[in-house]
Protein backbone atom coordinates (compact mmCIF):
# COMPACT_ATOMS: atom_id res chain seq x y z
CA UNK A 1 0.00 0.00 0.00
CA UNK A 2 1.32 3.48 -0.82
CA UNK A 3 2.07 5.95 1.92
CA UNK A 4 -0.38 8.81 1.38
CA UNK A 5 1.46 11.29 3.61
CA UNK A 6 4.40 12.38 1.51
CA UNK A 7 5.40 15.23 -0.79
CA UNK A 8 5.14 13.03 -3.88
CA UNK A 9 1.46 12.43 -3.15
CA UNK A 10 0.95 16.13 -2.46
CA UNK A 11 2.39 17.11 -5.83
CA UNK A 12 0.57 14.38 -7.68
CA UNK A 13 -2.63 15.81 -6.18
CA UNK A 14 -1.66 19.39 -7.07
CA UNK A 15 -0.91 18.40 -10.67
CA UNK A 16 -4.29 16.66 -10.81
CA UNK A 17 -5.95 19.88 -9.58
CA UNK A 18 -4.10 21.90 -12.25
CA UNK A 19 -5.30 19.58 -15.04
CA UNK A 20 -8.83 19.64 -13.64
CA UNK A 21 -8.75 23.44 -13.64
CA UNK A 22 -7.37 23.48 -17.16
CA UNK A 23 -10.03 21.16 -18.56
CA UNK A 24 -12.82 23.01 -16.71
CA UNK A 25 -11.75 26.43 -18.02
CA UNK A 26 -10.05 25.70 -21.33
CA UNK A 27 -12.72 23.09 -22.00
CA UNK A 28 -15.44 25.67 -22.53
CA UNK A 29 -13.34 27.92 -24.77
CA UNK A 30 -12.30 24.88 -26.81
CA UNK A 31 -16.00 24.15 -27.13
CA UNK A 32 -16.78 27.72 -28.16
CA UNK A 33 -14.05 27.59 -30.82
CA UNK A 34 -15.41 24.31 -32.20
CA UNK A 35 -18.93 25.77 -32.37
CA UNK A 36 -17.77 28.94 -34.16
CA UNK A 37 -18.53 27.79 -37.75
CA UNK A 38 -21.80 26.13 -36.74
CA UNK A 39 -23.44 28.85 -34.64
CA UNK A 40 -22.00 31.91 -36.39
CA UNK A 41 -24.52 32.66 -39.13
CA UNK A 42 -22.99 36.02 -40.06
CA UNK A 43 -19.95 38.10 -39.22
CA UNK A 44 -21.63 39.75 -36.23
CA UNK A 45 -22.44 36.35 -34.72
CA UNK A 46 -18.91 35.15 -35.27
CA UNK A 47 -17.48 38.27 -33.63
CA UNK A 48 -19.79 37.72 -30.67
CA UNK A 49 -18.66 34.11 -30.32
CA UNK A 50 -14.99 35.11 -30.41
CA UNK A 51 -15.58 38.04 -28.03
CA UNK A 52 -17.34 35.78 -25.52
CA UNK A 53 -14.01 34.12 -24.71
CA UNK A 54 -11.74 36.98 -25.81
CA UNK A 55 -10.90 38.26 -22.32
CA UNK A 56 -10.28 34.84 -20.75
CA UNK A 57 -8.95 32.26 -23.23
CA UNK A 58 -5.28 33.16 -22.77
CA UNK A 59 -5.64 33.20 -18.98
CA UNK A 60 -7.15 29.71 -19.16
CA UNK A 61 -4.02 28.45 -20.90
CA UNK A 62 -1.93 29.48 -17.89
CA UNK A 63 -3.25 26.34 -16.18
CA UNK A 64 -1.63 24.22 -18.90
CA UNK A 65 1.70 26.02 -18.55
CA UNK A 66 1.69 25.61 -14.78
CA UNK A 67 0.67 21.95 -15.02
CA UNK A 68 3.50 21.27 -17.48
CA UNK A 69 6.02 23.20 -15.39
CA UNK A 70 4.95 21.46 -12.18
CA UNK A 71 5.24 18.05 -13.85
CA UNK A 72 8.73 18.88 -15.13
CA UNK A 73 9.90 20.05 -11.71
CA UNK A 74 8.17 17.47 -9.49
CA UNK A 75 8.27 14.37 -11.71
CA UNK A 76 10.98 14.81 -14.36
CA UNK A 77 10.91 11.11 -15.34
CA UNK A 78 7.18 11.33 -16.06
CA UNK A 79 7.69 14.51 -18.07
CA UNK A 80 10.57 13.03 -20.08
CA UNK A 81 8.79 9.75 -20.87
CA UNK A 82 5.56 11.43 -21.93
CA UNK A 83 7.27 14.02 -24.10
CA UNK A 84 9.40 11.42 -25.86
CA UNK A 85 6.69 8.79 -26.31
CA UNK A 86 3.82 11.19 -27.07
CA UNK A 87 6.01 13.53 -29.11
CA UNK A 88 3.86 13.66 -32.25
CA UNK A 89 0.61 14.20 -30.36
CA UNK A 90 2.11 16.91 -28.15
CA UNK A 91 3.69 18.61 -31.17
CA UNK A 92 0.29 18.69 -32.89
CA UNK A 93 -1.32 20.12 -29.75
CA UNK A 94 1.36 22.81 -29.51
CA UNK A 95 1.04 23.75 -33.19
CA UNK A 96 -2.76 23.89 -32.90
CA UNK A 97 -2.60 26.11 -29.82
CA UNK A 98 -0.13 28.45 -31.53
CA UNK A 99 -2.30 28.85 -34.65
CA UNK A 100 -5.36 29.31 -32.43
CA UNK A 101 -3.68 32.07 -30.42
CA UNK A 102 -2.54 33.83 -33.58
CA UNK A 103 -6.05 33.54 -35.03
CA UNK A 104 -7.60 35.35 -32.07
CA UNK A 105 -5.15 38.21 -32.51
CA UNK A 106 -5.12 38.45 -36.32
CA UNK A 107 -8.74 37.73 -37.19
CA UNK A 108 -9.79 41.36 -36.87
CA UNK A 109 -6.77 42.84 -38.65
CA UNK A 110 -8.55 42.89 -42.01
CA UNK A 111 -12.14 43.36 -43.16
CA UNK A 112 -11.66 40.78 -45.93
CA UNK A 113 -14.17 37.90 -45.60
CA UNK A 114 -11.64 35.38 -46.93
CA UNK A 115 -9.04 36.58 -44.41
CA UNK A 116 -11.47 36.06 -41.53
CA UNK A 117 -12.65 32.68 -42.84
CA UNK A 118 -9.10 31.34 -42.79
CA UNK A 119 -8.57 32.48 -39.20
CA UNK A 120 -11.97 31.07 -38.22
CA UNK A 121 -10.79 27.70 -39.53
CA UNK A 122 -7.62 28.07 -37.44
CA UNK A 123 -9.76 28.70 -34.34
CA UNK A 124 -11.91 25.64 -35.13
CA UNK A 125 -9.06 23.20 -35.75
CA UNK A 126 -6.92 24.81 -33.02
CA UNK A 127 -9.73 24.02 -30.58
CA UNK A 128 -10.88 20.61 -31.84
CA UNK A 129 -7.47 18.98 -32.25
CA UNK A 130 -6.17 19.62 -28.69
CA UNK A 131 -9.55 18.63 -27.22
CA UNK A 132 -9.36 15.28 -29.01
CA UNK A 133 -5.67 14.62 -28.37
CA UNK A 134 -5.77 15.49 -24.66
CA UNK A 135 -8.47 12.87 -24.25
CA UNK A 136 -6.40 10.32 -26.16
CA UNK A 137 -3.31 11.06 -24.05
CA UNK A 138 -5.04 10.79 -20.68
CA UNK A 139 -6.82 7.61 -21.73
CA UNK A 140 -3.41 6.19 -22.69
CA UNK A 141 -2.10 6.94 -19.21
CA UNK A 142 -4.48 4.39 -17.69
CA UNK A 143 -4.61 2.02 -20.68
CA UNK A 144 -0.84 1.73 -20.60
CA UNK A 145 2.00 2.03 -23.10
CA UNK A 146 5.13 -0.12 -23.57
CA UNK A 147 7.99 1.04 -21.35
CA UNK A 148 11.53 -0.25 -20.90
CA UNK A 149 12.97 -0.98 -17.44
CA UNK A 150 14.60 2.48 -17.73
CA UNK A 151 11.09 3.96 -18.20
CA UNK A 152 11.64 4.87 -21.83
CA UNK A 153 8.80 4.59 -24.34
CA UNK A 154 9.26 1.38 -26.34
CA UNK A 155 6.18 1.42 -28.55
CA UNK A 156 4.99 2.90 -31.82
CA UNK A 157 2.26 5.28 -32.92
CA UNK A 158 -0.16 2.36 -33.05
CA UNK A 159 0.28 1.79 -29.32
CA UNK A 160 -1.12 5.27 -28.67
CA UNK A 161 -4.34 4.92 -30.68
CA UNK A 162 -6.05 1.95 -29.08
CA UNK A 163 -9.87 1.85 -29.18
CA UNK A 164 -9.91 2.89 -25.50
CA UNK A 165 -7.69 5.90 -26.25
CA UNK A 166 -9.88 6.95 -29.18
CA UNK A 167 -12.94 6.61 -26.94
CA UNK A 168 -11.25 8.90 -24.42
CA UNK A 169 -10.48 11.43 -27.16
CA UNK A 170 -14.06 11.43 -28.44
CA UNK A 171 -15.42 11.74 -24.89
CA UNK A 172 -13.33 14.79 -24.04
CA UNK A 173 -14.06 16.39 -27.41
CA UNK A 174 -17.85 16.09 -27.08
CA UNK A 175 -17.89 17.07 -23.40
CA UNK A 176 -15.94 20.23 -24.25
CA UNK A 177 -18.40 21.07 -27.03
CA UNK A 178 -21.29 20.67 -24.57
CA UNK A 179 -19.44 22.82 -22.03
CA UNK A 180 -18.82 25.49 -24.68
CA UNK A 181 -22.45 25.55 -25.81
CA UNK A 182 -23.58 26.04 -22.22
CA UNK A 183 -21.07 28.86 -21.79
CA UNK A 184 -22.33 30.59 -24.94
CA UNK A 185 -25.92 30.27 -23.70
CA UNK A 186 -24.79 31.86 -20.44
CA UNK A 187 -22.75 34.64 -22.06
CA UNK A 188 -24.80 35.79 -25.07
CA UNK A 189 -28.29 37.15 -25.79
CA UNK A 190 -31.11 36.88 -28.32
CA UNK A 191 -30.89 34.45 -31.27
CA UNK A 192 -27.31 33.36 -30.62
CA UNK A 193 -28.24 32.44 -27.06
CA UNK A 194 -31.16 30.34 -28.29
CA UNK A 195 -29.01 28.58 -30.89
CA UNK A 196 -26.41 27.82 -28.21
CA UNK A 197 -29.13 26.37 -25.96
CA UNK A 198 -30.37 24.22 -28.83
CA UNK A 199 -26.83 23.08 -29.65
CA UNK A 200 -26.31 22.07 -26.02
CA UNK A 201 -29.47 19.97 -26.20
CA UNK A 202 -28.27 18.17 -29.32
CA UNK A 203 -24.73 17.59 -28.03
CA UNK A 204 -25.90 16.36 -24.62
CA UNK A 205 -27.04 12.99 -25.99
CA UNK A 206 -23.67 11.88 -27.43
CA UNK A 207 -21.89 13.45 -24.41
CA UNK A 208 -23.95 11.33 -22.02
CA UNK A 209 -23.43 8.19 -24.11
CA UNK A 210 -19.69 8.67 -24.51
CA UNK A 211 -19.26 9.63 -20.84
CA UNK A 212 -21.00 6.43 -19.77
CA UNK A 213 -19.01 4.31 -22.27
CA UNK A 214 -15.65 5.76 -21.19
CA UNK A 215 -16.29 5.42 -17.47
CA UNK A 216 -17.64 1.88 -17.93
CA UNK A 217 -14.62 0.91 -20.05
CA UNK A 218 -12.23 2.38 -17.45
CA UNK A 219 -13.99 0.41 -14.71
CA UNK A 220 -13.87 -2.81 -16.76
CA UNK A 221 -10.16 -2.23 -17.42
CA UNK A 222 -9.41 -1.81 -13.72
CA UNK A 223 -11.41 -4.94 -12.86
CA UNK A 224 -9.53 -6.99 -15.47
CA UNK A 225 -6.26 -5.88 -13.87
CA UNK A 226 -7.57 -6.33 -10.31
CA UNK A 227 -6.34 -2.80 -9.67
CA UNK A 228 -8.43 0.36 -9.75
CA UNK A 229 -5.91 2.60 -8.05
CA UNK A 230 -7.62 4.50 -5.22
CA UNK A 231 -10.87 5.38 -7.02
CA UNK A 232 -13.85 5.51 -4.62
CA UNK A 233 -16.92 4.14 -6.37
CA UNK A 234 -18.86 7.36 -5.89
CA UNK A 235 -16.44 9.49 -7.97
CA UNK A 236 -17.14 8.00 -11.44
CA UNK A 237 -20.82 7.58 -10.50
CA UNK A 238 -21.02 11.26 -9.55
CA UNK A 239 -19.19 12.22 -12.77
CA UNK A 240 -21.79 10.39 -14.86
CA UNK A 241 -24.62 11.81 -12.73
CA UNK A 242 -23.40 15.35 -13.42
CA UNK A 243 -23.25 14.74 -17.18
CA UNK A 244 -26.74 13.23 -17.16
CA UNK A 245 -28.14 16.01 -14.96
CA UNK A 246 -27.03 18.68 -17.43
CA UNK A 247 -29.80 17.68 -19.83
CA UNK A 248 -32.55 18.26 -17.29
CA UNK A 249 -31.00 21.43 -15.81
CA UNK A 250 -30.61 22.95 -19.28
CA UNK A 251 -34.25 22.30 -20.10
CA UNK A 252 -35.25 24.11 -16.90
CA UNK A 253 -33.37 27.18 -18.15
CA UNK A 254 -30.86 27.30 -15.28
CA UNK A 255 -27.93 28.29 -17.47
CA UNK A 256 -25.31 29.04 -14.82
CA UNK A 257 -26.14 25.85 -12.93
CA UNK A 258 -26.00 23.80 -16.13
CA UNK A 259 -22.58 25.26 -16.98
CA UNK A 260 -21.20 24.57 -13.50
CA UNK A 261 -22.60 21.03 -13.40
CA UNK A 262 -21.12 20.34 -16.86
CA UNK A 263 -17.76 21.54 -15.58
CA UNK A 264 -18.14 19.36 -12.49
CA UNK A 265 -18.71 16.34 -14.74
CA UNK A 266 -15.50 17.09 -16.65
CA UNK A 267 -13.62 17.66 -13.38
CA UNK A 268 -14.83 14.41 -11.82
CA UNK A 269 -14.06 12.41 -14.95
CA UNK A 270 -10.51 13.81 -14.93
CA UNK A 271 -10.25 13.08 -11.21
CA UNK A 272 -11.29 9.48 -11.91
CA UNK A 273 -8.36 9.13 -14.30
CA UNK A 274 -5.84 10.45 -11.75
CA UNK A 275 -7.22 8.33 -8.91
CA UNK A 276 -7.10 5.30 -11.22
CA UNK A 277 -3.42 6.02 -11.81
CA UNK A 278 -2.27 6.58 -8.21
CA UNK A 279 0.41 5.83 -7.09
CA UNK A 280 1.49 5.42 -10.71
CA UNK A 281 1.86 8.30 -13.13
CA UNK A 282 2.12 6.15 -16.28
CA UNK A 283 1.15 2.49 -16.57
CA UNK A 284 3.41 0.11 -18.50
CA UNK A 285 1.39 -2.21 -20.71
CA UNK A 286 4.27 -4.72 -20.82
CA UNK A 287 4.54 -5.39 -17.09
CA UNK A 288 3.92 -3.68 -13.76
CA UNK A 289 7.64 -3.74 -12.99
CA UNK A 290 8.12 -1.03 -15.62
CA UNK A 291 5.41 1.29 -14.26
CA UNK A 292 6.33 4.90 -13.62
CA UNK A 293 5.22 5.82 -10.10
CA UNK A 294 5.25 8.98 -8.02
CA UNK A 295 8.30 7.57 -6.24
CA UNK A 296 10.58 6.45 -9.08
CA UNK A 297 9.66 9.50 -11.22
CA UNK A 298 9.97 12.26 -8.61
CA UNK A 299 12.53 14.96 -7.94
CA UNK A 300 14.54 15.17 -4.74
CA UNK A 301 12.91 15.85 -1.39
CA UNK A 302 14.55 19.30 -1.23
CA UNK A 303 13.15 20.27 -4.65
CA UNK A 304 9.64 19.29 -3.61
CA UNK A 305 9.93 21.32 -0.39
CA UNK A 306 11.00 24.46 -2.28
CA UNK A 307 8.21 23.97 -4.83
CA UNK A 308 5.66 23.60 -2.04
CA UNK A 309 6.72 26.88 -0.41
CA UNK A 310 6.58 28.72 -3.75
CA UNK A 311 3.17 27.23 -4.57
CA UNK A 312 1.72 28.27 -1.20
CA UNK A 313 2.73 31.87 -1.89
CA UNK A 314 1.83 32.31 -5.58
CA UNK A 315 -1.23 30.09 -6.03
CA UNK A 316 -3.66 32.38 -4.13
CA UNK A 317 -2.42 35.35 -6.20
CA UNK A 318 -3.05 33.57 -9.49
CA UNK A 319 -6.48 32.32 -8.39
CA UNK A 320 -7.47 35.78 -7.15
CA UNK A 321 -6.40 37.47 -10.36
CA UNK A 322 -8.25 35.01 -12.57
CA UNK A 323 -11.39 35.23 -10.43
CA UNK A 324 -11.25 39.01 -10.74
CA UNK A 325 -10.98 38.72 -14.53
CA UNK A 326 -14.12 36.60 -14.75
CA UNK A 327 -15.95 39.00 -12.45
CA UNK A 328 -15.04 42.04 -14.58
CA UNK A 329 -16.18 40.36 -17.81
CA UNK A 330 -19.23 38.64 -16.34
CA UNK A 331 -21.96 40.44 -18.34
CA UNK A 332 -23.76 39.01 -21.34
CA UNK A 333 -22.93 40.41 -24.77
CA UNK A 334 -25.20 40.84 -27.78
CA UNK A 335 -25.39 42.26 -31.27
CA UNK A 336 -25.98 45.75 -29.88
CA UNK A 337 -22.52 45.61 -28.26
CA UNK A 338 -20.92 44.94 -31.64
CA UNK A 339 -22.84 47.85 -33.19
CA UNK A 340 -21.82 50.14 -30.34
CA UNK A 341 -18.20 49.00 -30.65
CA UNK A 342 -18.18 49.78 -34.39
CA UNK A 343 -19.76 53.17 -33.79
CA UNK A 344 -17.19 54.05 -31.15
CA UNK A 345 -14.35 52.88 -33.40
CA UNK A 346 -15.54 55.01 -36.32
CA UNK A 347 -16.33 58.13 -34.28
CA UNK A 348 -13.70 60.87 -34.76
CA UNK A 349 -11.53 61.52 -31.75
CA UNK A 350 -12.92 64.31 -29.57
CA UNK A 351 -16.30 64.26 -31.32
CA UNK A 352 -18.13 64.26 -27.99
CA UNK A 353 -17.21 64.59 -24.34
CA UNK A 354 -18.00 60.96 -23.66
CA UNK A 355 -16.19 59.59 -26.70
CA UNK A 356 -13.34 58.13 -24.66
CA UNK A 357 -15.77 56.47 -22.31
CA UNK A 358 -17.63 54.95 -25.26
CA UNK A 359 -14.41 53.57 -26.71
CA UNK A 360 -13.42 52.12 -23.34
CA UNK A 361 -16.85 50.53 -22.88
CA UNK A 362 -16.81 49.11 -26.43
CA UNK A 363 -13.34 47.68 -25.91
CA UNK A 364 -14.44 45.94 -22.72
CA UNK A 365 -17.50 44.57 -24.52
Amino acid sequence: MPDYWNLQTLWFGLIAVLWIGYFFLEGFDFGVGILLPFLGRDETDRRLIVNSIGPVWDGNEVWLLVAGGATFAAFPEWYATVFSGFYLALFLILAALIFRAVAFEYRGKSESPSWRRWWDRAIFFGSALPALLWGVAFADFIWGVPLTPKHEFAGSFGDLVSPFALLGGATFLVLFVLHGALFLALKTTDDLRERARAAAGRVWWPAAGLGFAFLAAAWALSVSRHDKGVVPDFVPILALACILAVGWIRREGWELTAFLVSGAGIALLTLTIFLNLYPRVLIASNGAANNLTIFNASSSHYTLIVMTIVALFFTPIVLGYQAWTYWVFRKRIGRHDIARSDAARLKPAGASPDGAAAVEEATRA
